[in-house]
């Protein structure tokens, strides 16, 4: 078998980062493709719902350029990052933070309907202790964001607590009240609860480190996605994981036997090809 494929489901660029350097370190080590996912931007402080729109352009940019300048393929989700219901519910009031989100999810949704995205994401709700009331409005937000992907057919990307099994299972009740497939619902940063009765339906995607992999596979699947949350903050070059950890722990998985080259295709190539060809 010829060059393996090394997807990372969960990258970010940012304006003020290393972004295309980073990238292009990345497919030098091996990289085939990247979801990459939209941030909140200091470019485009979020102050009402349409500039989530103005601050998706940025990320569509970036995605222009990558493709331009790498030979990879680059998938794009765009949506409201969840966390931004908090700071927008002490500046405004919670109803209209829940408007502005709203409003975003609408937007990422008709670039999904549009071929700019394929994905809306990262989207959710906090994953860290919050207040009833903020826990409720996202989770009313990340129901419309599945019944928009419903209506694209396209995956959503999750932002949530992981600490148990019992959150794919709530993320999969959601899925189900709107008629979402819990295929299409995916778990960003995802322990490695790969079993039809850890995951419930919703696709893991695990950071790439060799425990995750080996406990997955030791699990007896192959059902699951790499990534690596790739920040793209220079202030903070050591944070989450590096831009080649995804083709890096490849070549390891199948030069250790962890892996075979073709459940390294499965991951890597059919996978994301199953979530995001549109």
């Amino acid at each position: 078998m010829d060059m393996l494929p090394a997807y990372d489901n969960h990258f970010h660029m940012s304006p003020a980062g290393r972004n295309l350097a980073a990238l292009k370190e990345f497919e030098a080590a091996g990289g085939t493709g990247i979801t990459l996912v939209t941030l909140p931007y200091a470019e485009v402080p979020i102050r009402e719902g349409a500039d989530f729109a103005r601050s998706y352009e940025i990320t569509f940019r970036l995605a222009e350029r990558a493709r331009a300048e790498t030979g990879l393929l680059v998938n794009v989700a765009v949506g409201p990052y969840p966390i931004l219901l908090i700071g927008l519910a002490e500046r405004y009031g919670l109803p209209q933070a829940e408007s502005i989100l709203m409003k975003g999810m609408d937007d990422a949704a008709r670039a999904v309907a549009e071929g700019r995205a394929v994905a809306l994401g990262e989207i959710g709700r906090p994953h860290f202790e919050c207040s009833a009331e903020i826990w409720d409005a996202s989770n009313r937000i990340l129901l419309h964001g599945m019944e928009l992907a419903r209506d694209q057919s396209c995956p959503v990307i999750i932002h949530c607590e992981s600490g148990t099994t019992e959150t794919n299972r709530s993320l999969a009740a959601l899925a189900k009240e709107v008629r979402l497939d819990p295929a299409l619902v995916v778990k960003h940063s995802s322990p490695p609860f790969v079993t039809p009765a850890e995951t419930y339906g919703v696709t893991p995607s695990l950071p790439a480190s060799k425990t995750f992999i080996k406990t997955a596979f030791a699990k007896g699947t192959d059902r699951f996605l790499l990534e690596t949350d790739f920040i793209d903050d220079p202030t903070k070059p050591g944070a989450i994981m590096a831009a080649t950890t995804v083709p890096n722990k490849v070549k390891w998985m199948v030069a250790s036997g962890t892996a075979t080259p073709e459940q390294v295709v499965h991951i890597c190539q059919d996978l994301p090809e199953q979530l995001y060809r549109r």
